[in-house]
């Protein structure tokens, strides 16, 4: 019989060490998953489970994806994929019972790893009928009011999570930290870079650029002092989200950003299933021209979800990183300090 125990390879910490260095931020995330689970469970909502691996993992263009196979009891085998995402399943349930739902879910999204991002992550997911952004927005600051210090220390500067979130449109936002008009230049990217005054890169288009800008000038300059919601995104840019019927330049879209961190993405969800398709297809064909033919970035259209769409009532939905939110509670920079196995 070997030892239970064996010395780790050399300049590589055992687990015993590595886990104990970081036992008092690993209680730190059990905490906030207990006050997110209270949160919830005090406001009506259902904490659901879905699968984690599925036939369709999504459709957003560039995330690449875990892929595996299931074996049936006959034999045949069929490609499933690790979930980016429960938003699919989580939407077919609130489509089968109307009730709002939330969920602490594992997701995996391949060739990602970095300070603020982990190949499998944790992913607080919530779905509130009759809810618009702006009432979203408003549930997405009490939670974190109920789980995080009142102030928050992130890379030197304090974060007030106790006063009120700062909330911008991304044209608001554009104007003010980047110079420029940004929504006539959609789909323009010589447009774009002559408001920008800036050339454009090689091979660059209109959302290249949208996303260098928003990096470079906007990002940096917003969530410094207090959280912003940045909303009300250009059309394009939001395949899931119903388009603002005051101004269909804008899709009904917000992201939260913290201490240079973003932290969540919401819509007010789209029910329209021809619409929906037609999103899917063009996101589809975007996929093939800019990745080829790759078994790793194909899979069936997720008939399930397009068929419930029409028993989807108008609710909002949003996704916000967990691990993040930790990061912001323990006052670390670093996602893996605050991952058990990290």
């Amino acid at each position: 019989m070997t030892d239970r125990i064996r010395p780790g390879r050399p300049g590589r910490p055992r687990d015993p060490d590595r886990i104990a260095e970081r036992l008092a931020l690993l209680r730190r995330r059990a905490l906030v998953a207990r006050g997110v689970r209270a949160f919830f469970d005090a406001r009506g909502y259902l904490e659901v489970e879905t699968p984690c691996a599925v036939p369709s993992p999504g459709e957003e263009v560039h995330l690449q994806v875990f892929r595996t196979e299931r074996e049936h009891p006959d034999g045949t085998r069929q490609a499933l994929f690790l979930q980016t995402s429960p938003e699919f399943a989580m939407k077919r349930i609130v489509a089968a019972t109307g009730l709002p739902v939330f969920q602490l879910a594992r997701v995996w999204r391949n060739a990602e790893g970095s300070n603020l991002h982990a190949p499998e992550f944790t992913m607080l997911e919530w779905y509130r009928p009759g809810a618009d952004l702006a009432a979203l927005m408003d549930e997405t600051e009490d939670l974190l009011r109920a789980v995080l210090p009142p102030v928050v220390q992130r890379a030197g500067r304090d974060i007030r999570i106790d006063g009120p979130f700062e909330r911008l449109t991304m044209a608001e936002a554009f104007a003010r930290h980047a110079g420029l008009d940004l929504l006539p230049t959609e789909g323009d990217a010589q447009a774009l870079a002559h408001a920008a005054g800036c050339a454009l890169r090689e091979g660059e288009e209109w959302e290249d650029l949208f996303f260098r800008l928003l990096m470079e000038r906007v990002e940096p300059a917003i969530g410094r002092d207090r959280p912003t919601f940045l909303t009300h995104w250009p059309a394009s840019q939001a395949a899931l989200a119903r388009r603002d019927p005051s101004d269909p330049r804008v899709a009904l879209r917000f992201e939260l950003y913290a201490g240079g961190m973003e932290l969540a993405n919401a819509f007010e969800e789209l029910t329209d299933p021809v619409e929906q398709r037609r999103r899917f297809e063009a996101d589809r064909a975007r996929r093939a021209t800019l990745y080829g033919a790759d078994p790793d970035r194909e899979w069936p259209m997720d008939e399930a979800l397009l068929s419930a769409l029409d028993d989807l009532p108008a609710c909002a939905g949003i996704a916000l990183g967990f691990d993040r939110l930790v990061m912001m509670a323990a006052g670390t920079l670093r996602i893996g300090d605050i991952l058990w196995m990290g």
